[in-house]
């Protein structure tokens, strides 16, 4: 996947994000929605780590297409 597309993709799941966020404040989540909550969370810390990833392989002068989305267990480890 190019950048674009990550970059794409990360914008649906924070819209999706806010809107749930939003449903919440309202009135609280049903138990699907929180476990989706907690998937999107997941989705958008291994995009941010494949642009992340891609990134650094360009500066390197290698092939960005190289990176690839890494385990949940490995991205939500990361300290910030």
């Amino acid at each position: 996947m190019e950048d674009e597309g990550i970059h794409n993709r990360i914008e649906q799941l924070v819209a999706e994000e806010h809107e749930l966020y939003e449903r919440g404040a309202q009135g609280g989540l049903s138990e699907g929605e929180h476990r989706r909550l907690d998937s999107i969370k997941v989705a958008l810390d291994q995009s941010w780590d494949l642009l992340r990833q891609r990134r650094a392989l360009r500066e390197a002068g290698r092939d960005p297409g190289a990176a690839s989305v890494r385990d949940p267990e490995v991205v939500e480890g990361y300290e910030q």
